[in-house]
């Protein structure tokens, strides 16, 4: 399972994960009838002229025209055509047309459309007859105002008031009546288009920040189930790891004893059913949080500092004598289970390579030393063989074991040394792990 000696298992990514954010609160205000139906109406007239914007502007151009032509054939325009008009009626219906007919290309070249109206305002004014029409310039001024910048804004303003002005230079009486009112048509306009250019682009930024925070959220999600995922692949590997290796050296000492001492082999075979079922309890319980048809599972705590006395019981079973010293006594609270898990699990991915890979004679000491703010660990063998030290020193890489003893210990701040003792000694890992109340 290892591709060194005295190393297994996966380098584990950082035990807590990033929780994605939680989704915004439901919006559970009540919208009047009113409101609904209208917003409703909007929505689907909105939808319509996005499907089919040509029909839209038909319409509205259409409904235009038509007013033109009435207000030509009722004779409305004349209650404001000036004493002195000139124009004659097929002229006055001409102009009616040339300010309703282009809003046709209102949206889609509005500078355009202005500028085609601009000689029928010219006209219009110069020839005093004043149709009410020509204020449908205001319709492509607006559109200018929703999308250009603010010198096009100003050219358009400028290209709708000249006539007007001119108007008011040659007949002095009409200030009052069309030049004001024109400009406060305009001026109208404009505020009107700014507004709501302001809250499209407001409307579009929230927009865009949802989305963005929306695919945020799900890399976040993706990220943390991938770091949750070879979390998981490092916990079995360290169960399954260190049980298998618990089974193979008591299955390998009941096969010597049962040729001796049956009792023995007897004693080893229990031994093997008692941490073949222990292995696969820790298994369930770490997979059954996984199963979400089962949110009843079982989610018993990781092995905390209380749980080294069994194991080390089971490598003992399995044939390696191990001794525990304890040196200080733990301050309450000091050791977080963070750090508790990080020292059982070092210890036991220890244990488990002595066992695979440690040869001749062997015994294992491991020793817990509690400071005031630090908590060291420290676990020795005896084990011999000249492959160990040959291949810990050839190796290109850290072993991958060690690399992840050594990120879980970085975790919290820690360091881990791993190497042979002195004179082919043996092995030794030691770990350091800072206390909770030393952390910045």
């Amino acid at each position: 399972m290892t591709d060194h000696p005295r190393a297994a298992g996966t380098p584990p990514p950082p035990e807590a994960t990033t929780a994605p954010p939680p989704p915004p609160p439901a919006d559970t205000t009540e919208t009047a009838p009113l409101t609904r139906i209208i917003r409703g109406a909007l929505d689907r007239l909105r939808a319509f002229d996005r499907r089919r914007p040509r029909v839209w502007d038909a319409a509205v151009t259409a409904f235009w025209a038509v007013a033109a032509v009435l207000d030509y054939t009722s004779g409305g325009w004349r209650t404001v055509a000036d004493d002195d008009m000139t124009a004659a009626e097929p002229l006055v219906l001409l102009m009616s047309l040339c300010f309703s007919l282009p809003l046709l290309w209102r949206r889609t070249h509005p500078m355009a459309v202005l500028l085609l109206m601009a000689p029928a305002s010219l006209l219009n004014i110069w020839t005093g007859a004043v149709v009410q029409a020509a204020l449908l310039q205001l319709i492509p001024v607006f559109q200018i105002v929703l999308r250009s910048s603010f010198r096009t804004v100003g050219a358009a303003a400028a290209l709708f008031v000249a006539p007007v002005l001119t108007l008011g230079v040659r007949i002095a009486s009409t200030w009052g009546q069309q030049v004001v009112s024109y400009v406060w048509g305009l001026v109208f306009v404009v505020l009107l288009g700014i507004a709501v250019r302001t809250r499209r682009e407001y409307t579009e930024a929230l927009v865009e920040r949802a989305h963005r925070l929306e695919h945020e959220r799900d890399q976040q999600a993706r990220l943390a189930a991938a770091a949750e995922r070879t979390r998981i692949a490092r916990e079995m590997h360290d169960i399954i790891g260190h049980n298998l290796s618990v089974i193979t050296g008591l299955a390998d000492g009941g096969a010597y004893a049962a040729r001796k001492n049956p009792e023995r082999a007897g004693q080893a075979l229990e031994a093997i059913g008692v941490t073949s079922r222990q292995a696969l309890s820790e298994l369930r319980r770490l997979l059954g949080v996984l199963r979400d048809d089962h949110p009843e599972s079982e989610r018993a705590p990781q092995p905390t500092l209380d749980e080294l006395a069994p194991l080390i019981e089971r490598v003992r079973r399995a044939g390696l004598p191990v001794h525990l010293e304890l040196h200080g006594e733990p301050r309450a609270r000091s050791i977080t289970p963070g750090r508790q898990l990080t020292v059982y699990r070092v210890v036991q991915e220890a244990l488990t390579n002595t066992l695979k890979h440690a040869t001749g004679p062997t015994s294992a000491t491991v020793t817990l030393t509690y400071t005031r703010t630090h908590l060291d660990a420290r676990i020795t063998d005896t084990g011999t063989g000249a492959a160990t030290t040959a291949d810990a020193e050839e190796a290109p890489l850290p072993a991958q074991g060690i690399m992840g003893m050594r990120e879980r210990a970085a975790l919290y701040d820690g360091t881990l040394d791993a190497g042979p003792l002195p004179n082919n000694g043996g092995w030794q890992i030691r770990l350091r792990l800072p206390l909770e109340e030393t952390r910045s």
